[in-house]
């Protein structure tokens, strides 16, 4: 199954479950979050109206009306479940390696999520602005204590999520110890958010077992396989659940699409590109993104693609940005 979140003018959108083409719908009467509220109680409803799109039913599905699946959330925890990503980073920096037999994960912006398909506005490109290819998974209500033996039943949907960086600030923002606030603005995220059954057999051992593919201003990337990761969505969501309750729609990430193989599939971030290229010049020659640059992503057909352009963030003078209501 999947859904999709239209545009209606509030802050959380209209639910809409999405046809198998991707060019029917039907609404749900209600905002995914409602929905994530009261799972056993929605879940049924929301495949009836899948069955009715099997069927040949439903309204035409204009994607330009479709925002992120959930526009805002209670919590995005993003791990780093991809350990060639961490290494490489590592050694073109010179940094120790973390000495950890636990998940990496921090707790970022989750007031707004960018759909896939609008620019995204940045102050300046000194910043060094930056794109991660990731997975996520939206959890319902789980339990502090949580075992990962038990994690996977809490996984309602899967996400494709692009988590922009700005790598200029991220270093000094690290030697504080506090945390990212300014070197991670929104993410933005493919248009459809897809039941763990509605990927067969790409969903196994909690991860998505499939290719993410990366293309930079229309020139191929990267295609990096979600199936590497070291730890499984069922072990974030353990790792996050330890000392704390999760309330129904928290989404929590993978981290950077890594293979150990990058020469052959590429990577979903440029500072990984870079960092490859330092160890093999000792300067990196990939530049971050400019005004203007495009970013696509897709991983299958299941989730859609996002296809934005990098855009400069009007000042003050230009007018104010009003925020989504």
């Amino acid at each position: 199954m999947r859904l999709a979140t239209r545009a209606d003018g509030s802050r959380d959108g209209a639910l809409v479950v999405v046809s198998g083409d991707a060019e029917r719908c039907l609404p749900a009467g209600t905002s995914l979050q409602t929905a994530l509220d009261d799972w056993a109680h929605n879940e049924p409803m929301l495949r009836a109206l899948a069955e009715r799109l099997d069927a040949g039913q439903g309204e035409p599905l204009d994607p330009a009306t479709l925002l992120a699946p959930l526009p805002r959330a209670w919590q995005w925890l993003d791990g780093s479940a991809f350990p060639t990503h961490g290494a490489l980073m590592q050694r073109a920096f010179g940094l120790p390696p973390i000495e950890i037999d636990r998940p990496l994960m921090y707790q970022g912006m989750s007031h707004r999520f960018m759909s896939g398909r609008e620019d995204v506005p940045f102050p300046s490109e000194a910043d060094g602005i930056d794109f991660e290819g990731e997975f996520a998974v939206v959890t319902g209500d789980v339990r502090m204590g949580c075992t990962a033996d038990e994690a996977l039943a809490h996984v309602r949907l899967i996400l494709l999520v692009n988590d922009w960086s700005l790598r200029a600030i991220a270093p000094v923002e690290m030697k504080t110890g506090f945390g990212w606030i300014q070197a991670k603005p929104a993410c933005s995220v493919a248009p459809f958010a897809v039941t763990p059954d509605g990927l067969c057999e790409a969903w196994r051992d909690g991860r998505v077992c499939l290719p993410l593919t990366v293309e930079v201003n229309g020139q191929p990337f990267g295609h990096p396989h979600g199936s590497a990761m070291e730890f499984g969505f069922h072990e974030l969501i353990a790792h996050a659940a330890r000392t704390r309750d999760l309330p129904a729609g928290t989404i929590i990430g993978s981290g950077t699409v890594s293979n150990p193989d990058h020469e052959r599939v590429g990577s979903t971030c440029l500072s990984e590109r870079r960092a490859i290229e330092m160890i093999a010049h000792g300067t990196p020659r990939t530049p971050f993104l400019l005004f203007g640059d495009r970013v696509a992503m897709q991983a299958g057909e299941a989730f859609g693609r996002i296809d934005q352009r990098v855009v400069r963030q009007p000042s003050h003078a230009e007018g104010d940005v009003p925020l989504p209501r």
